[in-house]
């Protein structure tokens, strides 16, 4: 069991230990007053902190135009689960249609899907 003595050099030399090392420490560096170390922009930081509405003026605009009758439709055609579905939404100019396929005779189409084709 360690003496007294051999406790106390152990947290002294810690103590010592610690001490020399927070020396090296940046802490002192990372105190700026500035946004960063090459900003030298306080004023600018003030002034943006203190500003009352940083919002541009048109952005109070409520008045969004829109077709309401259009809308209104559009609502009672998803309420009642009419929805109608988009056409031509490809990045092509062409508007393919769904290829058909033979049903009956035994045999599986080219595709070899054997699912119908979609309304």
């Amino acid at each position: 069991m360690p003496r007294s003595s051999d406790k106390t050099r152990v947290v002294a030399t810690a103590v010592l230990l610690g001490a020399a090392l927070a020396g090296c420490s940046d802490i002192y560096y990372d105190r700026r007053e500035t946004v960063t170390f090459a900003a030298a922009n306080a004023i600018a930081a003030a002034q943006a902190t203190q500003t009352v509405d940083p919002w541009p003026p048109a952005s109070a605009n409520r008045n969004i135009p829109g077709h309401g009758v259009r809308v209104a439709g559009a609502i009672e055609r998803y309420r009642t689960g009419q929805i109608i579905q988009p056409k031509g939404t490809g990045t092509s100019s062409v508007n393919y249609a769904p290829q058909q396929t033979q049903q009956g005779g035994g045999g599986t189409s080219v595709g070899g899907g054997g699912a119908p084709p979609p309304k």
